[in-house]
């Protein structure tokens, strides 16, 4: 069980957990493999081309053997090419692209990362024999002086401000827990106390060996047109490093999620814990194509079949979403199709070598498309079904277990397999997907429709109004003067008919479905709504939920929101934004509390306007910090009238805030609260102008 492999000056070294400990050793004789096959050249050019990758230094042998190019193709001759270290996989697969004719070469098993390649190659599960265990280094890396170092906590204790009390303190605790796993707020925070030590010339060691290397250097990306950042990536001999500010599955799951996907996916927790949905998904792909004699391709090439102009029409839509009936609802129930997606895949047989297949050419098995799927099962579900089966597994238990460790272990392993049953669709349309393929995309959309109206056919059926729909949801209520089928009962013909589980999933006292800002129709995922026999509400895209909302106007929303279900009156729910405005207008908020978040699109200098990210920009860069795009600032707004960089306080600056400014905002959080009963700003201002005047003429 290679729980880590270290690839540290030329050496790999493979790390494995036991109830002892972790154990190491040197492998010796690991080469790493790629694959040339033919693409537009014939059997004496692949010849040619293994001849001259013989005459490499850094080759260490060649030879013919027998794989599949895709998953519609049968087994041919392709080159192996073992090569004497990781690096040498893409440079040499470059010369190879670059030597031959456009398209002469194809190369596969390219662009894996360093340690799922090893596990894959060498037959290692990556998984931990036993429960690893994990320390906290918590501190702020933009701060460190060769004088002081930042507020700094290793697994919850304080270290000290002083280099030469601080290093060694860090080097201890960490030396006394022996942790399997570092998470650290930022792994910057690492290079900045080796950075340290370097100059005061100390010795610092914080993994199981001495050694500290940086895997990746950080890069900014564009994906679907928004700004990403991702950060410089380190290592330490021995320990997993995860960092806080680059991982998605341990800030969505927990741990436990993270070992149940490596166990499924076979990459390791270090490379996992800064992995991509995709890219984990694709982890789990590429191991169920290799186990069928099928490579991977280096880089996507699957030209879309012809489509006729009504095909393309047709296709080129998504899931059926419903026009919500603005108001409030009562007596609301919600029912959900289960992983309507993935079991869709499952159900139907839905897998890019099966869709539109040559040998069922004559049929139309997709609603509204026209296209065929084979009848042999694709890989596609045999890569989903037992995530799905899990999954279920895994939540039947969440509803039997009192013990809360092992509730929270079993929340962590479900919520992991759900982000990548989320994706699993979406990800057939994604151009770089390694064995995506559009047509699947469109065919899983089609049932996606078909299914939900379905349904909504049938709900009308028994009598039920239909308020709205998104994609797998959907929400009625009872007709009035009728009786009603049983919503169970409904369930059960709609779950027999689709071959997909339709689930009750809540009841609610009543549900408000906000319409958009400049129109009286209903926007598609914005409303709230008061959770039957709970003391709770479920809120979807309003300010509340969104990060760049301030934590006051957040809570302030949710107290309107608390409000109108005591009361059902608009009138008291404007008494309490009253309220509000009246605390930020005397300076009654603490300025932290009003702090914006706001995602950088591009260097400081490129904006061409001077916006409150601006000025936050300009402030943050007069502090040494370097927010590149992708990345995130906060601040709070001190004087919105302003243009300069004094329009806004970096958060822990700010000594004062923008009242007017943030009262807007509340006025706009309660528009999304009042909206459903008619209530717009203008009737908000108005009736809060008379509430002041009554006070006024009172006083």
């Amino acid at each position: 069980m290679a729980y880590k492999i270290d690839f540290f000056d030329g050496e790999v070294v493979e790390w494995t957990l036991t109830e002892e400990g972790a154990t190491s050793e040197r492998v010796q004789d690991y080469t790493p493999t790629f694959y040339v096959g033919r693409g537009e050249g014939d059997e004496q050019s692949l010849a040619d081309a293994q001849a001259t990758l013989d005459q490499f230094l850094t080759v260490a042998r060649t030879s013919v053997e027998e794989w599949r190019p895709g998953f519609r193709h049968d087994a041919e001759a392709m080159v192996r090419v073992d090569v004497t270290t990781v690096e040498e996989v893409s440079r040499l697969a470059r010369w190879l692209h670059e030597r031959g004719d456009p398209g002469e070469y194809r190369c596969f098993n390219v662009d894996f990362s360093r340690e799922f390649r090893y596990c894959l190659e060498t037959g290692r599960s990556p998984a931990p024999e036993r429960r690893v265990s994990t320390l906290a280094i918590e501190g702020r890396a933009h701060e460190f002086e060769d004088e002081e170092v930042p507020a700094l906590s290793v697994g919850g204790e304080r270290v000290g401000r002083s280099p030469d009390r601080a290093l060694p303190r860090v080097e201890e605790i960490v030396a006394r827990e022996d942790p399997d796993v570092l998470v650290v707020d930022s792994a910057k925070l690492l290079a900045e106390l080796h950075s340290l030590a370097d100059r005061l010339r100390y010795d610092l060691q914080l993994g199981r060996r001495p050694g500290f290397q940086q895997l990746a250097r950080e890069s900014t990306y564009t994906s679907y047109g928004r700004v990403g950042h991702s950060p410089a990536r380190y290592n330490v001999p021995g320990r997993v490093v995860i960092d806080r500010s680059n991982t998605f599955f341990y800030d969505e799951t927990n741990i436990a999620g993270c070992i149940d996907l490596v166990r499924r996916s076979g990459k390791p927790l270090q490379e996992l814990s800064w992995a991509s949905i995709g890219n984990v998904l694709t982890a789990i792909q590429i191991r169920e194509a290799l186990s069928r004699d099928v490579l991977v391709p280096w880089q996507a090439w699957r030209p879309e079949q012809f489509k006729t102009m009504r095909q393309l029409n047709d296709a080129d839509r998504g899931g059926f979403t419903f026009s919500p009936n603005v108001d409030v609802h009562d007596d609301v129930h919600e029912l959900d199709f289960s992983s309507l997606y993935p079991n869709i895949i499952c159900e139907y047989n839905v897998s890019p070598e099966k869709v539109r297949c040559n040998c069922h050419s004559e049929r139309e098995d997709v609603p509204g498309l026209g296209y065929c799927i084979c009848d042999k099962r694709g890989y596609l579900p045999d890569v989903l079904q037992p995530l799905i089966n899990a999954r279920d597994d895994i939540k039947a238990e969440i509803r039997e277990t009192d013990d809360e460790e092992r509730l929270a272990e079993l929340e962590g392993r479900s919520d992991a397999i759900k982000w990548i049953l989320v994706s699993c669709f979406g990800y057939q349309g994604f151009s770089n997907a390694k064995f995506g393929r559009i047509e699947c995309h469109e065919t899983i959309n089609a049932f996606a429709r078909e299914i939900l109206l379905d349904t909504k056919e049938r709900l009308e059926d028994g009598e039920w109004r239909v308020v709205h729909g998104i994609v797998d949801s959907i929400w009625v209520t009872p007709r009035e003067g009728v009786e009603q089928k049983s919503l169970d009962a409904l369930a059960e013909e709609i779950t027999a008919e689709a071959g997909i589980r339709l689930e009750y999933e809540a009841e609610y006292d009543w549900v408000a479905f906000v319409p958009l800002r400049d129109s009286e129709a209903g926007a598609l995922t914005k409303y709230f709504g008061s959770v039957a026999d709970e003391d709770e509400f479920k809120f979807r895209g309003i300010e509340c939920r969104q990060r760049s909302t301030s934590p006051f106007v957040a809570e302030v929303q949710r107290e309107l929101i608390a409000v109108y279900d005591e009361h059902r009156s608009p009138e008291t729910v404007c008494d309490r934004v009253g309220a509000a405005v009246r605390r930020l207008r005397d300076g009654d908020v603490d300025p932290k509390d009003l702090a914006v978040t706001s995602r950088v699109s591009k260097h400081v200098e490129e904006y061409r306007h001077s916006t409150r990210t601006v000025a936050a920009l300009k402030s943050a860069a007069d502090e040494g910090r370097d927010v590149r795009p992708g990345q995130s600032v906060e601040y709070v707004v001190a004087d919105d009238a302003k243009s300069s960089r004094g329009r806004v306080a970096l958060v822990g600056e700010a000594e004062g805030y923008d009242a007017e400014y943030y009262a807007e905002q509340v006025i706009c959080a309660a528009e999304s609260v009042l909206s459903p009963l008619g209530w717009r700003e203008r009737e908000i201002r108005g009736y809060l102008a008379e509430r002041e005047d009554a006070n006024l003429n009172r006083y």
